[in-house]
Formats: structure tokens, C-alpha cells, sequence
């Protein structure tokens, strides 16, 4: 897929420009505007669009920024000095059905697939952040765990453990992307325990017994350590995935007093015995159950090995993340999954995702937003019995053919720019303008800006005494890459 890929050239200073603004409606001659002695008029500021008035998606633009500043205009005002959390990353579950579908595709298709999405040079999109099932999902194509067993068998010394699964499709998928980019960071959820570790002995419901908390620690361990010998390292590990939904397939029941006892009992000392240096991240459900996260880290034995709690947005607001944070403002927040239904809706899944989750996540102490999922075919397959079918994945994939789909350009208007190592920085909110503001590594300055508004707005961004002028359609998503 190719994207517009144009560079902003050096602004026209004085009148001439006022002429021609005028002339072409860019801002309206009503308006008041002076001419900024900014720096950035001789350098490459990069602004990426997606407006879907103009079917633009996710588009690099030669025009759009201004060194002409509006004086009637509001004013985002970003400011470094002031910092939050850094950044983890950017991007997708890589569902084992999202594997499957990327493994079979042709060899080069697929190397040009993965290219696209996980190098961050040219028009690549630059995903920095995946998150992945331990054992099956409810988009995998069939249930499975990583120590089945007939009925009525045990196997407390997992002498039957194996990642045959995901060796059919997911390890090698794994394997090229970290090729492409060794730095990627990787989330394992589990949708279930083995079926034999169940008070139900079925993959859908039921708790873990609590004989075996021990054993199921050691479960963790031994995926961790046996991905690593595949050469693939588990940044953090969720412990349950929606514990407080067991009716999906897979799934597990899981209150918070059994989360907290389970870490502190059973979990956090066994990854401690083996020295397992992969996180432990505690809830990964709603928002709206914000007591659970927080009864989990105020358990003392559990917090000592909790690096922090992740969410989900199907009930709740985002801005109750926040309650956590300021609850436990040394434990880590994480977004780590939101659906799309198909079959899409543009204009209204970008605005309400990059609203809610780019923006909303990234200010209310998000160090994720992960997207579900990466890929689905044609008719939202695979997929368990019982499990999801309607979930939209970023992609559409039938055989080599590809459509990208709104989780795509939601993930690309930040990924791309906003790196690992990346911190959030202050910015104000003018009505009507939803924004998020980063520092990156290598000193540059990210502003994601939203106009969530009903009409076309022109605004200013100011960064220290430098301004520069900009506007959006209603519904349209900018990303401005600033030198410093």
C-alpha cells in the first residue's frame, strides 16, 4: 500500500502568503494572523493526516502546517518540562488466528505484510507493541491449552507441557517479525488454565482449584522460558484475561482476593525462584471494576510483584484509569484490548478510538493501547465455538490480498512516531480539540490532535515561544512531528 509521501518545504513569509490564504480559503480572511519567527519554517515538520471527508487515510501531507500564526484561532500549548509516564507502545493482538492467516500467505507477500507493519522507516507503520494468548483465545481456530490431557489425568510436574501449538503458526510469524524489529515488546494473556487445573474441567468458565495455584505458576514459567528458547522474550505477562467474564471460550473466573493470593502465593515467588524478570500485570478486564485492581495491589505479598494493571473499555470510562493510578501512583497502567465490530465504520471508529483510547488512554497513564485484533478473514474467522464473531480485525486478509481496516490507521497515527522510550508531556485541551503531546527518545516532539468537533477548526501549537498554525475537518486526526 502506498501512502502520499511529501515533504514540507520552506513557508512564504509576509504578505504574498496572506494574499494567497486569502485566496484559497485557507484559514478565512476574517481572521487575524501574524507571522511567526519560528524555526520550524526551514525544517521538516511532519504532518500526517487522516480526514475522512477526503477519504484520506493515515496520508503524509506537504501542506497543512503554517508558520503563519491565527490570533482568533485557540492555542495547543505543549510543554516538555512537564512529563508522565513513558511510553511502552503501540499496536495489536496477534491472535493465533491473525498468525495462522499471516502464516499461510505467500513467503514474499507475507515479508512485505509484516515489513509494512512493523518497520518504522518510509511508509511503514512501525507497530512497537503485540500482545499474545497463552494457549488459546476465542480467536483461535480451535480451543487448546499448552498441557492437555484425557479426562480424569493430572500432570503437576507438566511433564507433558508443549508449545506444539503455536509452532504451527504463531512462533514462526514471531520469529519474522523480531526479525524485522528485535525491539518489539510482547504481552502474554491466558484466556484458561488447563482444563484439569478447573474446578468445571471445561475450557469455558470455572476457577482454578486451588491445589494447584502452584502448579499454574510454574505453567507461566515454563511458557516464558520455553518462548525464550524460540528466542522470543515476554516483556509481561497478564494473569487472567477478563476474569470477570466466564462465559466466552476460552475462559476463567478469577475474583480479585484469588488474583491477589494466586501473585503473592504462588506466582510472583516462582517467577522470583527462577529468575523470571517478565512482568506481572494484574485485572486486564473493564474499567468499570476499578475495586479490582485495586484490592489486588493493596494485598501487600501480591504488590511487591505487580508491576501495575491493564484494562479493557467494553463498560466504564476511560478516565477511571486514572483512579487506579492515583490510588497506586507507582504501579503501571496498560491498555491492552478494544474491539472493532465489523464490517467498520470509519469515520466514526477513528474518531471514537483515537479520542477515547490514543488520546484518553495516553492521558490517563496508559503505557499500551493494544487494538483487537491484527487480522480476521472475510467473515471475521477463526474463531472458537462460542467465541467472537464479529470482531473486526486491523486487517482483512483472504490469501495474499489485503484490506486495511480502521485499527490500522488508529494504531499508525501513533506507532509510528511515538516510540518506545517515548514520555507523554503536558498539552491543554482547547474545546473541541482533543490532543496528546510526547517526547521522544531522540528529542522530538509528537502531537496527536483530534478535532472533535462538528466543524472545521483552525488552531495554533506552541511549543515554548515557537508557534506555528494548523486546521482539521470535522472528525479529522493530525500527527505533527516536530524537530525538537
Amino acid at each position: 500500500m502506498k501512502f502520499s509521501k511529501r515533504f514540507l518545504h520552506g513557508s512564504i513569509f509576509g504578505a504574498s502568503l496572506f494574499i494567497i490564504l486569502c485566496t484559497v480559503s485557507t484559514f478565512g480572511c476574517a481572521d487575524s494572523v501574524n507571522e511567526s519567527k519560528s524555526p520550524f519554517a526551514n525544517s521538516s515538520i511532519k504532518f500526517w493526516l487522516s480526514d475522512p471527508s477526503q477519504n484520506l487515510k493515515f496520508e503524509e501531507r506537504s501542506t497543512g502546517v503554517n508558520t503563519i500564526t491565527i490570533s482568533s484561532a485557540p492555542t495547543i500549548t505543549i510543554d516538555a518540562q512537564i512529563t508522565y509516564q513513558e511510553m511502552d507502545g503501540f499496536g495489536f493482538a496477534l491472535t493465533g488466528g491473525s498468525a495462522m492467516l499471516i502464516n499461510n500467505m505467500s513467503p514474499s507477500a507475507r515479508s512485505n505484510l509484516l515489513t509494512e507493519l512493523f518497520d518504522v522507516s518510509g511508509n511503514n507503520i512501525g507497530t512497537s507493541y503485540l500482545r499474545v494468548s497463552i494457549g488459546a483465545s476465542d480467536l483461535d481456530e480451535k480451543v487448546f491449552s499448552y498441557n492437555d490431557l484425557p479426562s480424569g489425568q493430572t500432570d503437576v510436574d507438566l511433564t507433558q507441557f508443549t508449545l506444539e501449538e503455536d509452532r504451527n503458526h504463531l512462533i514462526p510469524v514471531l520469529k519474522e517479525i523480531l526479525a524485522i524489529n528485535p525491539n518489539l515488546k510482547i504481552m502474554g494473556s491466558p484466556w484458561s488454565a488447563p482444563t484439569w487445573m478447573k474446578t468445571n474441567n471445561n475450557s469455558v468458565g470455572g476457577s482454578l482449584k486451588t491445589q494447584y495455584y502452584d502448579v499454574y505458576a510454574q505453567y507461566f514459567v515454563r511458557y516464558i522460558e520455553e518462548m525464550a528458547k524460540e528466542g522470543i522474550t515476554i516483556d509481561a505477562i497478564t494473569v487472567q484475561n477478563e476474569p470477570l467474564h466466564p462465559g466466552n471460550n476460552p475462559s476463567m473466573y478469577m475474583t480479585a482476593n484469588e488474583q491477589a493470593v494466586f501473585i503473592g502465593g504462588s506466582l510472583g515467588p516462582a517467577f522470583e525462584n527462577a529468575g523470571i524478570s517478565t512482568k506481572i500485570i494484574c485485572y486486564d478486564h473493564n474499567a468499570d471494576r476499578t475495586d479490582y485492581p485495586i484490592t489486588v495491589l493493596s494485598d501487600p505479598e501480591a504488590n511487591k510483584y505487580v508491576d501495575g494493571s491493564a484494562f479493557h473499555l467494553y463498560g466504564g470510562t476511560i478516565d477511571q484509569l486514572s483512579t487506579v493510578h492515583n490510588t497506586f501512583p507507582n504501579k503501571n497502567i496498560y491498555f491492552t484490548e478494544q474491539w472493532v465490530g465489523a464490517p467498520g465504520d470509519f469515520p466514526n471508529d477513528l474518531k471514537w478510538h483515537i479520542n477515547t483510547l490514543i488520546i484518553g488512554g495516553a492521558r490517563n497513564w496508559c503505557k499500551t493501547v493494544i487494538e483487537w485484533n491484527l487480522a480476521a478473514d472475510e467473515n471475521q474467522d477463526p474463531h472458537t465455538p462460542g467465541g467472537c464473531t464479529s470482531c473486526l480485525g486491523a486487517l482483512t486478509i483472504n490469501g495474499d490480498q489485503i484490506v486495511r481496516n480502521p485499527a490500522y490507521f488508529i494504531i499508525a497515527h501513533a506507532a509510528k512516531f511515538v516510540r518506545p522510550g517515548s514520555k507523554r508531556i503536558d498539552s491543554n485541551e482547547p474545546t473541541g480539540l482533543s490532543n496528546v503531546a510526547f517526547k521522544t527518545k531522540d528529542n522530538k516532539t509528537v502531537l496527536i490532535v483530534l478535532n472533535n468537533g462538528d466543524s472545521e477548526q483552525a488552531f495554533n501549537i506552541s511549543i515554548g515561544d515557537q508557534t506555528v498554525s494548523s486546521k482539521l475537518s470535522a472528525g479529522a486526526v493530525g500527527t505533527y512531528v516536530f524537530p525538537y
